[in-house]
């Protein structure tokens, strides 16, 4: 089985990799195919996913199986600024991704975000849940989603949020740098979603693409939680000695001194579509964090 991964530098894509070159990942082991899979990564340098011809060519050439997409314009408050960029990379990319997947029979996977949803709906979302995204950065992910659905019929949607990994920047590394220089941080306690490790969503990743169980997924840590209470459970997992203040989205934008996009104040997502099909072994995100953090400090 060839796999191509886009994106292959960034925090997933690395991660992706790391799981399928070990064999297992903190969840367990992953099928036995993976070892004889041959893994393609190409980051920006090798493969421009805006680039239709070159997508094309790529894709003919390698002859590939499965394209996992982990390629995205993640700079939320930047993409207020720079629509055209973010709709690009978000939007267009998946569509050349599909178009070109499509056109070799491959399976596609896509990468996308709780930040579809408008934040408004204050219960778990479901992935048949209205999409009314509040963002640019939303608005260009979810036309990704729709470009995939159009254009392949091999397509897994996955939903993700709070993303963490070992390799990259995240909020756990930023939180864990602050706390060590300052006596205290004030940190969101208005948003509430999943904090989820790259580590057990490329698990689930790995396990669905062998499947036929195509369709859009949610994929995130067990439970929620806000910034703040993310924070806090980084500090004391950590044995950082910062005090951790909450405070409001609006008075956390007036203290960054710049403008930002607006995020959902509510964007948990349920994994029902992984319950009813492959099985959803997502660990409680408590967890999650305190396995990788012993990993990180050890």
């Amino acid at each position: 089985m060839k796999i191509v991964i886009t994106g292959s530098k960034g925090q997933l894509g690395n991660e992706i990799r790391r799981v399928i070159k070990a064999g297992f990942a903190e969840i367990g082991t992953i099928s036995e195919v993976y070892k004889e899979s041959e893994v393609i990564p190409l980051d920006r340098e090798e493969l421009d996913i805006t680039n239709f011809k070159q997508v094309k060519e790529t894709l003919d050439e390698i002859k590939a199986d499965v394209v996992i997409n982990c390629a995205a314009y993640t700079k939320v408050d930047v993409c207020e600024e720079n629509e055209d960029i973010a709709f690009k990379v978000n939007a267009i990319g998946p569509r050349n991704l599909a178009i070109g997947c499509e056109a070799i029979g491959a399976k596609l996977v896509q990468i996308s975000t709780d930040y579809v949803f408008s934040g408004e709906d204050k219960r778990l979302l479901k992935e048949y849940d209205a999409t009314v995204p509040c963002s640019v950065y939303g608005k260009s992910k979810l036309q990704g989603e729709n470009f995939v659905k159009e254009f392949s019929n091999k397509y897994f949607i996955v939903r993700t949020a709070w993303l963490y990994g070992y390799i990259g920047n995240n909020f756990v590394y930023t939180m864990m740098k602050l706390g060590k220089t300052r006596d205290e941080l004030k940190v969101v306690n208005d948003q509430l979603g999943n904090p989820t490790s790259a580590n057990d969503l490329s698990y689930e990743i790995l396990k669905v693409i062998l499947t036929e169980e195509y369709g859009t997924y949610h994929c995130t840590g067990k439970g929620e939680c806000t910034w703040y209470d993310f924070a806090n459970k980084i500090m004391k997992l950590s044995n950082i000695d910062c005090e951790v203040l909450p405070c409001t989205s609006e008075e956390f934008s007036r203290l960054a001194s710049k403008k930002t996009a607006r995020r959902p104040e509510y964007s948990s997502l349920d994994n029902m579509m992984l319950r009813c099909t492959i099985g959803d072994e997502m660990r409680r995100w408590e967890l999650a964090l305190e396995n990788f953090i012993n990993n990180v400090i050890k």
